[in-house]
């Protein structure tokens, strides 16, 4: 008895500390080594370049990025040059609602130009997020403005559609985020020209999403097993080793991650697989 006891035990505590997947040869860091940066980079902030856009998901109500921009203002030295912006309101019921509605977030925090442009930042997008920064920063036919990006950082945004946004549903945005969608392909039409630098991150186990739908066509992003008894899509957004790597590319400093990212390899697709059925109508 006192031997399956110790199994439980261990088990038990393996679920809680470890990492439930493959690790990526591009992204070779664990949780408690990212923490540690983390730690370090709080002990010496440093300024960021420009100001920087935190942009929530589908029905976010803040939480998350509120969370995260909390924690990149400790390794920051202006808390001003950080701001969120969510999408629930009534004017955010489409992605072009959500574009006016981010833009017009920018120029009310950070001051407006008199030309058909935003100033220059980076946004981190979580999720749907991503997709509005992209959509935000394509040129415009009916003379509004568009935001202009130096470095987007997408966060589980599914770039090829979502997995889960093939139930029925009148929301015009979930429509938009269905593999496939028009909407999809005008944004990946218009991504060779874009000007900015753009670094996608997932975690494996995403069954909102599909980890392999986070990168544009064509790409992939910097995956990272995700640590058991935590959701994979949602806690991505404040996972450690994302937020560290990020945190040093804002702050200047050299990555944690390498390039090119790392493909999903065999053993990767099967952890996904296993670690996320495919839902029921999807």
């Amino acid at each position: 008895m006192s031997r399956i006891v110790i199994s439980l035990a261990s088990l038990a505590w393996a679920m809680l500390c470890g990492c439930a997947g493959p690790q990526n040869p591009s992204f070779p860091v664990t949780t408690t080594e990212a923490r540690a940066a983390i730690r370090e980079m709080k002990r010496d902030p440093r300024p960021l370049d420009r100001p920087l856009i935190i942009a929530g998901g589908l029905f976010d109500a803040g939480f998350d990025v509120n969370r995260l921009a909390g924690t990149l203002r400790r390794m920051t030295t202006d808390d001003d040059m950080i701001t969120t912006v969510t999408f629930m309101s009534l004017t955010t019921g489409s992605f072009d609602g959500c574009r006016d509605y981010l833009i017009r977030k920018v120029e009310e925090t950070f001051g407006a130009t008199d030309t058909r442009e935003t100033i220059e930042v980076d946004v981190i997008g979580f999720s749907m997020g991503g997709l509005v920064a992209r959509h935000a920063s394509r040129p415009r036919t009916d003379g509004g403005k568009r935001l202009v990006i130096r470095r987007l950082f997408t966060i589980s945004t599914p770039h090829r559609g979502a997995r889960m946004a093939g139930g029925p549903t009148f929301d015009s945005r979930t429509i938009d985020m269905r593999a496939g969608s028009s909407f999809l392909a005008e944004l990946d039409e218009a991504l060779p020209l874009a000007e900015y630098e753009m670094y996608a991150y997932a975690r494996l186990g995403d069954w909102i999403v599909g980890v392999r739908n986070t990168a544009p066509p064509g790409r992939t992003a910097w995956w990272v097993p995700t640590p058991p008894l935590s959701p994979a899509h949602l806690g991505a957004a404040n996972d450690p080793r994302i937020l560290a790597d990020i945190a040093r590319r804002l702050r200047g400093e050299s990555p944690l991650t390498t390039e090119p990212p790392a493909p999903l390899s065999r053993v990767a697709d099967k952890a996904r697989n296993k670690a996320s059925p495919r839902p029921t109508g999807t």
